[in-house]
């Protein structure tokens, strides 16, 4: 008997060497297959050999985007991923809350943190903040992407220029290899433009009657939504073909797209009347599940243990059960201030919670436990000794 166990041990014991002595090609393989950087990450933290096998980036974080008049007006569409991150399993309590964060690496090996729900960088860490975190330290969750298109050199003048485009959303998709990509987006005019590789100028979407509000990739698809409520799926082909998915829900002021649990919502936000222009203040939100049987939305009455996200170019969502102190049907937002000083633009963007059982909201600052989600950051994504905590 203790012979036979000593040969089960060297069995697995030979099994785990094995693993760790995976043909590189083979690892390579199942590296490229992987959905997101972060799932790279914890590839290559197995152990040294696969560390040293697998680059540690296989796709590009951003895309040369052509000019359309030969000028150097180049863009490039950069991503940002959001992410959630929490301790190990052995040392998560229920007191240790997750923090929600946006990671920004437009230069390749240069990272910012970035607030979740607007596109400005985390300012006034603490003190002894790391200017280097290693994220193989914590269990990291992808929630959602977001694209933004950004001038290499210089905006270009001119209200003719096609490439003045409107900044609130930018959408992607891309083959797993990544070295294909088609990007969706709205033009200043409203209508949808997209560009695919070797196109030397945006294809311009006429089709939509009135005009965009949101799109969004969902399952392997891009959606559209204009802001009477009327839906479609956008191809990809030359030209891109427009397929109604579902008819309008008059109503609100802004449609929104996002994916929660596998669904595709739009949450409908209703402004405070005689509030255009300059200031837009969110005053109440209805919620709607596509039923793609019926080609129709459906409203929603509770959310259940989901939270959902609208941000200034992005929107996700996140189960509540998984930040202390917070309780799901409720939807983060943001409203906006724009104004001008001397010869400048400026916004000032907020955040606000709305509670969809009872019609609460609020800015952020009124519910800490909501709050604590995105700031401050939790002292164990900084402290060295994590099993001190």
């Amino acid at each position: 008997m203790h012979v036979q166990t000593q040969s089960r041990k060297l069995q697995l014991n030979s099994s785990m060497a094995i693993w760790s002595q995976l043909p590189p090609d083979l690892l390579l393989l199942i590296a490229q297959r992987l959905n997101t950087h972060f799932d790279l990450l914890c590839l290559r933290s197995v152990c040294s050999s696969w560390h040293a096998c697998v680059p540690s980036r296989l796709r590009p974080s951003r895309f040369q985007i052509l000019p359309t008049d030969g000028t150097s007006c180049s863009l490039y569409l950069s991503k940002r991923i959001i992410v959630c991150l929490r301790l190990p399993e052995p040392h998560c309590q229920p007191t240790n809350c997750s923090w929600l964060i946006k990671v920004e690496e437009d230069v390749p090996g240069m990272a910012h943190l970035v607030n979740p729900l607007s596109t400005s960088q985390f300012k006034h860490l603490p003190s002894n903040f790391p200017k280097t975190i290693d994220f193989s330290r914590f269990r990291v969750s992808e929630l959602g992407q977001e694209y933004v298109l950004q001038y290499m050199n210089r905006r270009p003048s001119g209200e003719a220029d096609e490439w003045s485009l409107r900044k609130e959303k930018v959408t992607c998709s891309r083959t797993s290899n990544g070295e294909d990509f088609a990007m969706l987006t709205i033009h200043k005019s409203g209508k949808l433009a997209m560009f695919r590789p070797g196109d030397t100028r945006l294809t311009i979407i006429y089709d939509m009657p009135s005009r965009s509000d949101d799109l969004i990739f969902f399952n392997g698809e891009f959606y559209a939504v204009d802001n009477t409520g009327r839906t479609v799926t956008v191809s990809t082909g030359s030209p891109p073909v427009l397929s109604l998915i579902a008819d309008s829900v008059f109503g609100g002021d802004k449609k929104s797209l996002v994916e929660s649990d596998g669904e595709l919502l739009m949450v409908d936000t209703y402004f405070c009347p005689g509030i255009r222009g300059l200031m837009k203040i969110a005053a109440r939100f209805k919620v709607f599940k596509l039923d793609q049987t019926a080609h129709m939305w459906v409203e929603v009455e509770s959310l259940g243990d989901q939270i959902l996200f609208l941000s200034e170019k992005s929107t996700f969502s996140a189960v509540a059960s998984e930040f202390c102190g917070c309780e799901g049907n409720c939807i983060y937002y943001t409203h906006t201030l724009f104004f001008r000083n001397g010869h400048r633009d400026h916004a000032n963007t907020t955040i606000g919670i709305f509670n969809l059982e009872n019609g609460n909201m609020g800015p952020l600052s009124s519910f800490p436990d909501y709050s604590k989600v995105i700031w401050p950051p939790p002292a164990w994504a900084y402290t060295d000794n994590i099993g001190g905590i």
